[in-house]
């Protein structure tokens, strides 16, 4: 069996995410939106919007910022991405689509549907037929057009719409204010991919794993389990028929205890020069456990721990310098003033407190135009914030 050191295994794992690309020196286009969008697979969505749409970072990590409006455009409207419960709600390549019906065919049991349906005999039914009459639409247009008196209360409406939407029977897609619209799936996805024919389920969990593999590089049975969010007795026997097709392969990799595989063919650097804010929702870092494995890197979102006891901030984004996550800083885009503000900076043990802040600090003026900001504002907060204050000037 082959065995990696711990940097060969974080080069893997970073190349295989894209950060090993050379960024473009032009303007970004479609062309280096689907190279990102080929390299994860899926694109987490997250309503959070206090820095910036977690479905533009991925782009801006790996690419630098693009434009104002071209990656929402690309995930919705280019016709070559769909969205669906994947790595939690996610957009991905439309061939994709195939390979959830499976997923779509599952009982899925809500008890708010059972009830429905037993309470409101026939809504649900409605409910579809009002959307392939009327749609596109979304939760308001169903009061706008007049239906709150043909039985539609919206917590009842979206109830059904996101069942609708979970079964495959209705598709959605984003506006720029991340507002859901649903249609059917005819007016939506290309005929083409409607017509390719439904994989057996275990073949599509097999090429779902096979996906992920290739996105993760070098990966633990947890890691490509949490992917797809399969259960591990499920990856671990579709593993078990990749490593026969020769798709992925037994390694060891020095500190972890786990079994490990490598993806075939994954491309292994002999340096990476990243330099890269990551939302916390980056297929990098969405797996807790891979980002301490790989990095080193204690990661909470704390979004949803009250404010007293935050230890970092409430909306903190890893700040990946090489092949390293050396810093974290709490990001907040006050649009109104114009300012990005630094609530807080931290900086990893066993690194240049100067040597970072000079990089973050360059980071940070890009990310503070991508979202629109003309100055960066570093606060008190962080043993990192004095070092960063005088970098960013």
């Amino acid at each position: 069996m082959r065995v990696l050191t711990q940097a060969a295994a974080r080069r893997i794992a970073l190349a295989a995410q894209g950060f090993a690309d050379e960024r473009p020196s032009g303007r970004l286009d479609a062309r280096h939106l689907r190279r990102v969008v080929d390299r994860v697979a899926a694109v987490q969505l997250d309503s959070v919007n206090v820095f910036a749409r977690a479905h533009h970072m991925p782009f801006a990590s790996r690419l630098g910022w693009p434009a104002p409006g071209i990656v929402d455009r690309h995930l919705n409207e280019s016709g070559e991405l769909f969205e669906y419960w994947g790595h939690m709600a996610s957009c991905m390549p439309v061939a994709m689509q195939p390979l959830f019906r499976w997923k779509m065919d599952q009982p899925w049991p809500w008890h708010r549907i059972d009830r429905i349906a037993v309470e409101r005999p026939g809504f649900i039914e409605r409910t579809f037929d009002f959307v392939a009459a009327n749609g596109p639409l979304t939760i308001k247009d169903l009061d706008d057009v007049g239906t709150r008196d043909d039985g539609w209360w919206r917590s009842e409406g979206r109830v059904v719409l996101e069942w609708l939407f979970a079964k495959g029977r209705l598709t959605a897609w984003r506006r720029p204010d991340f507002t859901r619209v649903y249609d059917v799936p005819e007016r939506r996805l290309p005929a083409a991919v409607l017509a390719m024919p439904t994989p057996e389920p275990v073949e599509a969990r097999r090429a779902l794993v096979a996906i992920a593999a290739r996105s993760l590089g070098v990966f633990t049975l947890g890691d490509a389990a949490d992917y797809w969010r399969f259960t591990q007795a499920e990856t671990r026997a579709r593993l078990t028929e990749l490593e026969r097709t020769g798709d992925v392969e037994r390694v060891a990799v020095h500190g972890w205890r786990e079994s490990t595989w490598l993806s075939v063919g994954a491309a292994e650097p002999r340096r990476v020069r990243a330099r890269a804010l990551l939302s916390p929702f980056d297929p990098l870092v969405w797996y807790r456990p891979r980002a301490q494995r790989l990095f080193g890197f204690t990661y909470l979102i704390e979004i949803y721990v009250p404010e007293a006891k935050r230890v970092h901030g409430y909306y903190v984004l890893p700040f990946l310098l090489g092949e390293d996550l050396v810093a974290r800083v709490d990001l907040k885009a006050d649009r109104s003033a114009g300012r990005l503000l630094v609530r807080s900076a931290w900086l990893e043990p066993g690194y240049d407190a100067e040597h970072v802040a000079r990089e973050l600090a360059e980071v940070l003026r890009e990310a503070a135009a991508g979202v629109g900001a003309a100055t960066v504002v570093v606060e008190d907060k962080g043993d990192l914030a004095g070092a960063l204050r005088r970098a960013a000037g």
